[in-house]
């Protein structure tokens, strides 16, 4: 098949996030399959990542678009409806290269990436599109809402929330298939919209970037969280377990010691660093940096989808003990590779439980590769993406 992939974002270096599934499922379907691929870049480093791109798309198209430009699009369309983060990527070069492509190509599948990038493709019904979202950005922005936040923050998410929810709803139902990674996110979505046409391709892990090699159980000291720690989320995340959980640990382990590790760690992150709290900024190698830790913690309170982190963490074999935010998507039960708790109490406790037991950490951990071998390996994903091009 020839299949162009449209993104919102460069798909390298793939370290986390948006990236890191288009290039996963890209360097698959690439065996097999012709691929074109047309994104932005933001940043003159951005342009430099095109020859490895070309090592599995035949074809790719950049469309430098640089900040000031997005930020200038969402003040177009201050009085619109349209949400902010879907004006901040509109291009009318992108439109322009996109149009040209779909005159010089024949494409037998298109996968249009994110909510963001749905208004190039919205109205083209004759044309075999799947728009993949990364997750149910309504129910992001409605849990949200639960977060105690400042009042002109408050009326922006507010209002963007409001954008969000009706364009969401026009959008997925123009598409032949709208993916959803999370079968949480993929009920609310069907339960919100009253839609059909969704269908569930979940997030993934590389097996040969974390391997499920011996891990070591024996250590009790290391607590580990992963991401990009600019992303509002999992700035909450740590900041909520520094000050309200950790200390319930320390006073029954007072030697844990708490990793952050992330690339752009904002001042707010920054500041949490102690003798007890290290901050690493970008590592490179995040798989050594697992293979450090005892157990893997991610109380996210909001978000939707499903968390890279966990699924590393289990594909490694290192137990997790997770929020409710994304674990359903998951579809396994607590205990089985990662414990979910949703009080501070609870959390610190499954913590506890796990430093205080060798032969629970090795239990947890094992139990969690096996799920991850069977369904999250992005061979077996890209298959799933490959059968639903064929069915449109």
């Amino acid at each position: 098949m020839k299949l162009l992939f449209l993104a919102n974002r460069i798909p390298y270096p793939p370290y986390r996030g948006d990236k890191l599934k288009i290039f996963n499922l890209a360097s698959r379907l690439a065996e097999k399959h012709e691929l074109f691929l047309l994104t932005f870049t933001e940043t003159d480093e951005d342009k430099q990542y095109k020859k490895e791109l070309e090592k599995v798309f035949k074809e790719v198209h950049l469309v430098h678009f640089p900040r000031w430009k997005s930020l200038l699009q969402c003040l177009k369309h201050l009085f619109s409806d349209l949400p902010f983060q879907v004006a901040y990527f509109q291009s009318s070069e992108l439109r322009h290269k996109l149009k040209n492509l779909l005159q010089q190509h024949q494409f037998d599948g298109i996968h249009v990436q994110h909510l963001r990038m749905a208004p190039y493709l919205m109205k083209r019904k004759d044309l075999p599109i799947i728009l993949d979202l990364p997750d149910a950005f309504s129910l992001y922005w409605e849990r949200r809402k639960n977060i105690h936040r400042g009042y002109f923050q408050t009326l922006f998410e507010n209002e963007e929330q409001k954008r969000v929810l009706l364009f969401e709803k026009k959008a997925l139902k123009e598409f032949k298939y709208s993916l959803v990674c999370s079968r949480e996110d993929l009920e609310y979505l069907k339960q919100k919209h009253k839609i059909q046409n969704l269908r569930l391709l979940p997030n993934g892990v590389d097996l040969k970037t974390f391997k499920a090699d011996k891990h070591d159980y024996s250590h009790n000291h290391t607590l580990l969280f992963t991401g990009n720690m600019d992303y509002e989320p999992n700035v909450d995340a740590v900041i909520y377990f520094t000050k309200e959980i950790l200390p319930l640990i320390h006073s029954q382990f007072p030697q844990v010691k708490f990793m952050i590790a992330g690339q752009r760690p904002i001042l707010k992150v920054q500041e949490l660093a102690n003798d007890k709290v290290e901050i690493t900024g970008f590592v490179k190698d995040l798989a050594k940096v697992y293979n450090s830790a005892s157990i893997v913690v991610a109380p996210l309170r909001f978000g939707a989808g499903t968390q890279n982190k966990v699924l590393e963490a289990m594909a490694i074999g290192i137990p997790v003990v997770c929020s409710n935010i994304g674990f359903k998507g998951l579809g396994i039960e607590s205990g089985e590779g990662a414990f979910m708790q949703t009080e501070a109490a609870s959390f610190a406790q499954s913590v506890c439980a796990l430093l205080a037991s060798e032969n629970l950490r090795k239990q947890t951990g094992e139990k969690g590769k096996e799920i991850i071998q069977k369904k999250f390996d992005w061979d077996v994903i890209a298959n799933q993406l490959e059968l639903l091009f064929k069915e449109i």
